[in-house]
């Protein structure tokens, strides 16, 4: 499990909103609990964070849905992982109880992507019903969890369990093939130059062009 594959699963995330409106009642906790559940006993912000570490393969050592318990749990049994200078792919923990995954650090603030949201200022922020990227003050920083990641290898070709099967796909069939070393480089960015060969190869395949 690496940085890119745990931002690239959470990213993909955006815009998934609770159903209906206000009742906690979304994909990450039917997960988390094993069966549907609604009511203002199951915030999701921590639920979401735990869904999608094992989505890329690495599920975090204790499970829980309380913020502050994953906190305080790493603060006893882990503390090398509780850091004080965040980086991209850091679990951040909120003073006002809630969590997300950083996706990039400024000098003040850090730009995360964060279950049970909303997607602006004017909604609640702790409990809002959908996953969005938000950018908030260091100043509201509880704390810092860093994960076990692996470094990205030169030849990035294995993809996470999230992602398997559509790249085991593409590879097949030729639309994904990757640079002259074989190197997939699936935790890199894709140019808009490298989107339109693989679209055309895409179209090729279906006769489409």
């Amino acid at each position: 499990m690496t940085v890119g594959e745990v931002l690239a699963i959470a990213r993909l995330e955006i815009g998934v909103m609770e159903s209906p409106p206000n009742s906690n009642n979304v994909k990450y906790n039917t997960w988390y609990y094993g069966r549907p559940v609604s009511g203002p006993a199951y915030p999701w912000c921590m639920v979401f964070v735990q869904w999608v570490f094992a989505q890329a393969g690495g599920p975090l050592p204790f499970r829980t849905a309380s913020c502050s318990a994953l906190l305080n749990w790493y603060k006893r049994n882990e503390p090398s992982h509780v850091v004080k200078t965040p980086k991209p792919g850091d679990i951040v923990i909120y003073e006002f109880g809630h969590a997300g995954i950083i996706e990039k650090v400024e000098h003040d603030a850090i730009l995360a992507v964060e279950g049970n949201t909303s997607s602006g200022t004017g909604g609640s922020q702790s409990n809002g019903g959908m996953v969005a990227s938000r950018l908030r003050k260091i100043s509201l920083v509880e704390g810092y969890i860093r994960p076990d990641y692996q470094e990205a290898s030169h030849m990035d070709n294995t993809p996470s369990p999230a992602f398997r099967e559509g790249v085991e796909w593409a590879v097949k069939n030729g639309i994904l093939q990757g640079n002259q070393e074989g190197n997939l480089m699936l935790s890199q960015p894709v140019s808009r130059q490298q989107l339109c060969t693989m679209l055309y190869r895409f179209a090729k395949l279906y006769k489409l062009e």
